[in-house]
């Protein structure tokens, strides 16, 4: 893993730490030991488990190459184009046309393809595809992406947790501390949302540019996830993302959940405009 985004994943984690350590406290001593017993396991859980999560949460199914023949060998013949291992393929059950990488490093890393984008896309251009989830393995950002993703997903949770708490009254408690809990439960609830996206901005928008131009030097091609991208960016409003949660969005290829609202967080989004990034590939002219 590069420096820069070791750096990163340290920042995050330790975010992550501090955060959750403040929410224990709100219970007292004994909240803030649970707590801090808690983050220790989040934090070794997310760099061993955080990819297999990610997938779980998408019902990913890992499949063998005489199950899904043209997709597992289109994988490996991308793989070796960038001397890499092959990666583990999934299928994703999702009409929804998208795909992601994930894993700690290019010895444990997958790629999960849905099953809306092996219908849409032509071989040229889902092999751009594929050429673009690679580069993120070769460039290892893969582990960073999906750390953030994962903890994004659990200050979410918290953020929805705290606004219910302060609805029905708190954490409960002695009376001259219940103004005090609920004022803290509101803050955080505000807050939580915001960290959030603060850290999907924190997976910088370079990185895509970056994949897709590695991808479509690996296969000499870039012409194909071009034209892929045009399809995704219209599908995506057609077919958004039905499971999941937008704290993984910056995994995908796209936004998956463009459809549901999310063109309102066009400020925060991880993605770059996509007539930016099919403009530079197409001035690739490879």
């Amino acid at each position: 893993m590069g420096l820069g985004n070791q750096f990163r994943t340290i920042l995050l984690l330790g975010l992550l730490t501090a955060l959750m350590l403040w929410i224990g406290s709100l219970f007292g001593a004994v909240g803030f030991y649970i707590a801090l017993a808690m983050v220790l396991l989040f934090n070794i859980g997310s760099y061993w488990f955080s990819d297999k999560l990610v997938l779980a949460m998408y019902k990913a199914k890992e499949i063998l190459p005489e199950q899904n023949h043209k997709l597992y060998a289109m994988v490996k013949d991308v793989a070796m184009r960038a001397n890499l291992p092959t990666p583990k393929v999934y299928v994703i059950p999702s009409q929804s046309a998208n795909a992601f990488a994930t894993g700690r490093n290019p010895k444990h890393a997958a790629v999960a393809a849905t099953e809306g984008i092996m219908h849409l896309l032509s071989d040229d251009e889902l092999k751009g595809v594929i050429a673009h989830e690679m580069a993120h393995v070769k460039n290892r950002d893969i582990l960073i992406a999906t750390i953030a993703g994962t903890i994004a997903g659990v200050i979410s949770y918290v953020a929805s947790m705290a606004q219910w708490a302060a609805i029905f009254g708190g954490f409960g408690g002695r009376d001259n501390d219940e103004g005090g809990n609920f004022i803290s439960l509101l803050a955080l609830a505000i807050i939580t949302p915001i960290i959030a996206m603060i850290i999907q901005m924190a997976i910088s928008r370079q990185r895509e540019y970056l994949a897709d131009e590695t991808g479509a030097r690996i296969i000499k091609n870039s012409h194909g996830l071009a034209a892929a991208l045009e399809k995704l960016e219209r599908d995506a409003k057609v077919h958004p993302m039905r499971m999941g949660s937008s704290a993984t969005a910056h995994l995908f290829i796209t936004n998956p959940f463009r459809g549901r609202g999310a063109a309102l967080m066009n400020f925060f989004s991880t993605h770059p405009p996509m007539h930016e990034r099919i403009r530079r590939l197409r001035n690739l002219a490879i």
